[in-house]
């Protein structure tokens, strides 16, 4: 699409929301677009993402509480909503994109009631609550898998498949070969939890390496994410173990530590799972039980289906086990080169692309005259809830 536009984006201020969000608002920079962010408190927090991006943040409420709660959430979403109406008078978008989380319903509600076209994206396979919500009203809707549960079949005629945008430094490392792995070389392992590390993982990971072979063992190079908390009772098992480990709270080099890696031990979030595929790298994963509506589980299948992982339910997740699944995967070197190979079939390196095309085109439409009345009777209930 030719000429320079603008378009706000929207996320919940969680990992998960907030990467692919900065992944697309630099690819429309740098197709000559102007964009803006609306987030919430904790959206702000990210240092490495959005530099050179207006940042906005709204009130949002999240609808849980009781009716009390409830009441509470309603009004903070109105008010957000009248918050965004403001902004857009002034940025004028050509669409709005919405990424899931909380923060993201008064800025698409806003846009149903100035009639801006809109687009949301849903990076899990199973369809957030926020995104259920909005998926009736919007010109287009964005998926990171093929198969995504609570996605409604009436929903599917203005559904694309774009895949899950990542950091363009992960996006380097598809261009590169998965390290050379021999049965006396360097064995490295990259542990990751999500934003600050699982403490389970911090509980299992060095007691099950403890239990490797020794010639293993003495092979192992760790790279751990852990929480805070958790830091020095996690180094100080390493040490006792002889297993040289780097553990921090946080990796700003973290693409980098993933491109080094033979073998990724993680949580099943919705950007891991991309950023596995794009790199190709073999993952032993350990799904969050407790994520909204078992979403990590749903997010797993395709890349463990290929044979690009393997699946640990958390209920399993013990030393033993592990250390059993990491043998069968290690003392196989090619088996370890072809988990790779299989998890980069299922990459979407053009993901970034894809969604930008499509939020271009939802820019450049002239919104359905149905659709206008469809949010005007959303809109109603709102103000009526509210009042």
């Amino acid at each position: 699409m030719n000429g320079s536009r603008q378009y706000i984006l929207a996320a919940g201020g969680t990992g998960g929301h907030m990467i692919p969000a900065h992944a697309l608002a630099v690819e429309l920079m740098r197709r000559g677009h102007h964009v803006a962010l609306i987030t919430d408190e904790r959206g702000t927090r990210f240092p490495d993402l959005f530099k050179d991006v207006q940042i906005h943040q709204l009130p949002a409420g999240r609808l849980t509480g009781g009716v009390k709660g409830l009441f509470q959430a309603m009004r903070n979403i109105w008010a957000g909503r009248e918050r965004a109406l403001t902004l857009y008078e002034n940025f004028t978008p050509a669409a709005v994109v919405g990424f899931g989380g909380y923060p993201a319903l008064p800025a698409l509600l806003a846009a149903f009631r100035a009639k801006i076209p809109t687009v949301i994206h849903e990076q899990n396979a199973v369809m957030g609550r926020t995104n259920r919500f909005l998926a009736g009203k919007v010109d287009a809707i964005a998926t990171a898998y093929h198969q995504v549960d609570r996605l409604k079949k009436r929903y599917r005629r203005k559904t694309e498949v774009t895949g899950n945008p990542v950091r363009d430094e992960v996006l380097f490392l598809r261009d590169l070969p998965y390290p050379p792995l021999s049965d006396n070389s360097i064995f490295r392992i990259l542990v990751v939890g999500g934003s600050q590390g699982a403490s389970i993982l911090s509980e299992v990971v060095p007691e099950g390496l403890g239990l490797l072979p020794l010639h293993l063992r003495r092979r192992l190079q760790v790279t751990q994410q852990c929480r805070p908390e958790d830091l020095e009772k996690t180094r100080a098992q390493y040490a006792k173990l002889g297993i040289p480990a780097d553990i921090s709270t946080y990796m700003a080099d973290l693409p980098q530590r993933l491109g080094w890696s033979h073998l990724v031990i993680s949580r099943a979030g919705a950007s891991t799972i991309a950023e596995l595929g794009v790199a190709g790298r073999p993952a032993l994963l350990i799904p969050y039980p407790a994520a909204m509506d078992n979403h990590q589980y749903a997010n797993a299948r395709e890349l463990v289906s290929a044979g690009g992982a393997r699946l640990i339910d958390q209920r399993r997740f013990n030393p033993f086990e592990l250390a059993k699944q990491i043998q069968k995967m290690a003392l196989e070197p090619s088996a370890l080169k072809n988990a790779a190979a299989r998890a980069r079939q299922v990459g979407y390196p053009d993901a970034v692309e894809k969604l930008a095309d499509l939020v271009e085109q939802a820019g450049g439409d002239t919104p359905d005259q149905n659709l206008d009345q469809d949010n005007s009777a959303l809109n109603e209930n709102i103000e009526g809830a509210v009042a």
